[in-house]
């Protein structure tokens, strides 16, 4: 590395990713693009906050998954103050795609496959975090992929009905905000969000795995019914033939006689002339 390069270089503020707690930046390091986030200056020097970043960045260091966002590092930042360094994911927020009336069926397609995908992840691995919101949500620049950001602050041991309740409900928000914005009907999907933000919670999905079933394909559902039941057929089958109670085909001069109330009765005495079966008589 040529050391009379600098480090850090082009660090600018981009206020509409600022979060509760954080301001974040875009920079260069090393000529590489990267975000940066960092405690908003009321916070900064407070214990319970400069704890709270170093925390998320513990929980968050190790977690690996193509729809939330990565962290590199946490180092100080000239100007900046420590920073949590994570990947450029430079693009819009599904909160500035609705309000600019951008939101396309491919995003409504990635917020239910890309986006439950990340949520499945976070709660696999107990991640606590905060609530799911449009703007937490990033489609990439250049070919739109999901990123969820501020994906876990902190990691529990379990998490509990009320957290992976709320995570369905604040979906069902989120998702219907995004289908008001775009121009296609999509019923089922509409139905999906109802249920997720049911005024009774009793009444919402329980589970992740409950919301994904009503979001499947129904015809991809029924291509899989088919190949099952193809192939339970040709199990039968092979069963069949190799049972012991499949009845014995009987030969006459080498060659079968599949059934007797199929064919004709041959006789030896006759040489192999056909004569009439019994019942036929």
């Amino acid at each position: 590395m040529d050391n009379s390069t600098p480090k850090w270089t082009e660090i600018e503020h981009l206020p509409e990713w600022d979060e509760e707690f954080y301001h974040v930046y875009t920079a260069k390091k090393y000529g590489k693009w990267l975000m940066l986030k960092t405690l908003r200056p009321e916070f900064k020097g407070k214990e319970e906050y400069e704890k709270m970043i170093e925390k998320e960045f513990e929980v968050r260091y190790n977690l690996a998954h193509p729809h939330i966002i990565m962290i590199n590092d946490f180092e100080e930042v000239p100007g900046v103050g420590m920073c949590i360094i994570t990947d450029d994911v430079y693009g819009d927020s599904l909160a500035k795609l609705i309000r600019e009336g951008k939101v396309t069926d491919e995003h409504i397609y990635k917020l239910h496959h890309q986006l439950l995908d990340a949520l499945d992840y976070i709660q696999s691995n107990h991640l606590a975090h905060h609530p799911l919101n449009s703007s937490r949500v990033i489609f990439t620049e250049n070919i739109g992929n999901l990123k969820l950001l501020d994906v876990g602050f902190d990691q529990k041991s379990f998490l509990t009905h009320e957290d992976t309740n709320d995570d369905i409900y604040n979906y069902g928000v989120m998702l219907n905000e995004a289908l008001d914005a775009v121009g296609t009907q999509h019923p089922k999907l509409r139905k999906v969000a109802a249920k997720c933000t049911a005024t009774d919670p009793a009444k919402r999905y329980q589970s992740l795995d409950s919301l994904r079933a009503d979001l499947a394909d129904n015809r991809r559902n029924k291509f899989y019914i088919c190949v099952i039941i193809f192939l339970l057929a040709m199990i039968a089958l092979l069963l069949y033939m190799n049972s012991p109670y499949r009845p014995e085909p009987k030969f006459h001069n080498g060659e079968a006689i599949p059934s007797e109330q199929a064919m004709t009765d041959i006789s030896p005495e006759n040489n192999g002339e056909e004569i009439p079966a019994l019942g036929n008589v």
